[in-house]
């Protein structure tokens, strides 16, 4: 199937918008952009003029309103929405509207049915148990039976001494909640009677459901990812290996991304990483062939100490973290791998074309999110005016970016202050670091806000988390 006679409506802003509307350019597809008054000096602006034309920008008052995204569409020709990351791009309500309308369009990413499917948690872990797939131990269905309850909460504990755990934790959780909201740790039983009725009752309050997950709570884990990549066949999946988002904020946002997820050729584990990693790969695809998966998407491991692997989510769409994996990966020998590119080949019909075998690695991969936060302050988002972005070009660097370089920017208050993202290329760990390092050091990033106070930035933060990757 042919791509062309396509239009990409890119319903995002930003660094990802800036990578899809070049991937557009790349496949010889138009697309349409969209910004608001807040992101009126976005630099995503500056590339869709240069890429698409004055009549490729349509300016919205909200990336969140779908009436004005659709009547963009319509009124733009186009024949296709991607949704980035975030936004609504797991919205399944909204994928399904884009395909099922009056005048249909592609939504470029898994089908609605699936992004349903998967983004029930419940759900995901009902299927990955059916197949064999481990998951975090507790129950794969909402409980509200109190004394079934205790004896899952039970059982948890007593798996936990047995491992050797020294301090058991079990999770209590609102089965219907999400975002970190009714949840509770339990350490023993005679408290989690008590923490169990009044999670249920705030569940039953909040979610009008009291139905409530028991889990264990991991300590001092891994967080591993997989990369899928499938055709709208869903039968053939590849994968593109594995990364580690193990370094994050204390809300649990990814600042740094490594692929591979463990280096086993340059680190010793008391575990063995590569087969792991062969693991959770192998436990992906066979949740990814059992469902049909049709796009691009993103396994959620967790890997404790001794190497033992829970799936945790599947995120169904293109992740920040996408351009890390690409940089280790090459396809027939093919180094220039763009899995947003692909994503929006596949989603648009075309076949895959090559198999697993035709997958290679070589190297390693660090992602930085550079940041407008001040790390020492719990990474509270900074808001003043970038005055200088500047970095040394590198055959082993990427940088993707909507700050633009040729004038100040105002970081709009309405949005997240991530500002780039730098992808580093080297043969082994210690040369990704060396020159994550130098990286790092020779950045420019400064500013200032309605104070006169200088900028603030994740890059110290940063520099000190490098010396560390990948160990456990």
């Amino acid at each position: 199937m042919s791509i062309q006679g396509n239009k990409v409506l890119i319903a995002n802003r930003g660094e990802i918008a800036v990578r899809i509307m070049e991937a557009c350019s790349d496949l010889g597809v138009p697309f349409v952009a969209l910004y608001t008054e807040e992101d009126s000096q976005s630099g995503h602006i500056d590339v869709a003029r240069k890429l698409g034309g004055d009549k490729s920008l349509y300016r919205i008052h909200n990336y969140l309103d779908a009436g004005d995204i659709l009547s963009v569409a319509d009124e733009s020709g186009a024949t296709a929405i991607h949704p980035g990351y975030g936004f609504f791009s797991e919205n399944y309500r909204f994928a399904r509207r884009v395909v099922e309308r009056d005048r249909p369009m592609t939504f470029i990413g898994p089908s609605w049915e699936v992004i349903r499917d998967l983004g029930d948690k419940i759900n995901t872990k009902r299927l990955a148990r059916t197949i064999g797939v481990p998951t975090v131990p507790g129950s794969d269905r909402a409980i509200y039976d109190e004394l079934e309850a205790e004896a899952i909460a039970e059982s948890l504990f007593d798996f936990q001494t047995k491992m050797g755990i020294s301090r058991p934790v079990v999770l209590v959780k609102a089965s219907a909640g999400g975002g970190g909201m009714g949840i509770d740790e339990v350490e023993d039983m005679a408290r989690f009677r008590q923490t169990y009725r009044r999670i249920r009752n705030y569940s039953l309050r909040t979610f009008n459901d009291e139905g409530v997950l028991i889990e264990q709570r991991v300590f001092n884990f891994n967080h591993l990812e997989v990369q899928i990549v499938s055709d709208r066949t869903g039968i053939n999946p590849v994968h593109f290996g594995t990364r580690n988002c193990s370094v994050q904020s204390p809300g649990l946002q990814k600042r740094i991304e490594v692929a591979p997820g463990f280096r086993p050729q340059d680190m010793q584990y008391s575990f063995d990483a590569q087969k792991l990693m062969d693991d959770i790969t192998k436990y992906s695809l066979s949740i990814a062939r059992e469902i049909k998966y049709d796009n691009v998407g993103t396994w959620e491991w967790i890997v404790t100490p001794n190497g033992e692997p829970f799936l945790m989510e599947v995120n169904t769409r293109i992740q920040v973290e996408n351009g890390v994996s690409a940089c280790i990966a090459s396809v027939n020998g093919n180094s220039n791998v763009n899995l947003i590119r692909e994503q929006i080949r596949i989603g648009l019909g075309e076949d895959l074309g090559y198999t697993q075998d035709d997958v290679s690695f070589k190297g390693v991969g660090i992602e930085y999110r550079l940041i407008a936060e001040d790390t020492t302050q719990g990474f509270t988002p900074w808001v003043g005016k970038i005055e200088e972005l500047k970095w040394t070009d590198c055959d082993w660097l990427s940088m993707h970016t909507h700050v633009p370089l040729d004038r100040t920017y105002q970081i709009p208050t309405e949005y997240d202050p991530n500002l780039a993202l730098a992808i580093i290329w080297g043969k082994d760990l210690e040369e990704a670091k060396k020159r994550g390092l130098e990286f790092l050091n020779d950045l420019k990033l400064n500013g200032g806000d309605s104070s006169g106070a200088g900028m603030k930035s994740n890059i110290p933060f940063l520099i000190e988390k490098t010396e560390n990757l990948l160990e456990f």
